[in-house]
């Protein structure tokens, strides 16, 4: 006996409280790099070659022999996928499956699914009623929420902070983890690409539906781009107009922190002065020439000094000038060590009412 396969709306609060097992998106390795819901694992029911291979049937054969094919390669791979991923899954198993319009390709899956007797659901509209979904919510959600944005300098741990703040319950909107990227010109992750704009926000659009409306929300003080990320536009105006808290600390506990956070960048030399680079436009070839004797004398003290007095701090001034927040605390960091930045955590915690 068949078992019965739901059609459901992309309604978060839905999805969660129906607690779906697994979520699986069907499309190719691409359409799920770019984008994909939360949690989702990619069991393509097409690769990348095969749905070319079959658009390029259908346009230039016809749709009756691009079917025949691909349903053969759709065939195949859903047998793949039960012979592996799927093999130790027990008879209540319940899958959320969805594709680009929840059209053929989810409804292959869930039909063969059906026929073993597990109770799947596909989402109505598939990827892009999704997508919808998340650019509606991430046009109204930021406005219900109070926001509290911590400022302070470069090198005053503002990100160690809020995630330590997190770990104490408090709610942390972390941009930086979810854009992979510290939001300045050396901010790259090593070896870790950012994730695509729509991944993104499918990522933000899931952390703010986590969070009440009840309590603030807490979130580091950034411009609207971070790496090649763009911060959506809702959530930008409710970010400019927050409350503020100003973290300040003495220079030498910056210039330590950053060595010790920044300890990848210092191990690649040359990789820095690339990186460098992108600010020659802005200061004089004796600025650039300081900062490169500082690297290859390894005086990393000087260096780290000379960089946040000649654009950091003063990008920073600038910022902070164009956004009038109202300013409701003041941390004063020490040490920025461990015990210091879990201090200063908790100093935080005693706004979260």
């Amino acid at each position: 006996m068949t078992a019965p396969i739901t059609r459901i709306a992309p309604d978060f609060a839905l999805l969660k409280k129906t607690g779906f097992d697994s979520i699986i998106d069907v499309r190719s390795p691409s359409e799920f790099l770019d984008d994909h819901m939360p949690g989702a694992i990619n069991l393509p029911v097409l690769n990348d070659a095969q749905r070319s291979e079959i658009g390029t049937i259908y346009k230039q054969i016809n749709p009756f022999e691009a079917k025949r094919s691909g349903a053969a390669l759709v065939a195949q791979n859903i047998a793949g996928h039960l012979q592996t991923d799927l093999a130790k899954k027990d008879r209540d198993w319940r899958p959320l499956i969805y594709c680009w319009r929840g059209g053929q390709r989810s409804g292959a899956m869930a039909k063969i699914f059906s026929d073993i007797g597990w109770h799947s659901a596909v989402i109505e509209g598939g990827y892009k009623s999704y997508r919808k979904a998340v650019l509606d919510d991430l046009d109204h959600l930021p406005a219900k929420f109070r926001l509290i944005v911590l400022s302070g300098p470069t090198g005053t741990a503002k990100t160690h902070i809020l995630r330590a703040a997190a770990e104490n319950g408090l709610q942390v909107l972390d941009l930086e983890g979810l854009a992979n990227h510290r939001g300045s010109l050396l901010g790259s992750e090593p070896g870790s690409p950012q994730p695509a704009q729509r991944l993104f926000e499918s990522r933000l659009c899931a952390a703010l539906q986590n969070f009440s409306p009840d309590r603030p929300v807490f979130i580091e003080a950034e411009s609207n781009k971070i790496g090649q990320i763009h911060v959506p536009s809702a959530l930008w105006a409710s970010m400019r107009q927050a409350s503020r808290v100003r973290l300040t600390a003495p220079i030498d506990a910056r210039i330590a922190f950053l060595q010790r956070d920044y300890r990848y960048i210092i191990e690649q030399p040359d990789h820095l002065i690339a990186l460098l680079a992108g600010l020659r436009q802005r200061y004089s070839v004796a600025t650039f020439d300081h900062w490169e004797s500082a690297i290859k004398a390894a005086d990393w003290h000087g260096f780290v000094s000379n960089l946040l007095e000649t654009h950091y701090d003063p990008s920073y001034a600038r910022s902070a000038a164009s956004r009038p927040l109202t300013e409701i605390q003041t941390l004063r960091a020490t040490t920025l060590d461990d015990d210091d930045i879990g201090r200063l955590a908790k100093a935080l915690g005693t706004l979260d009412r």
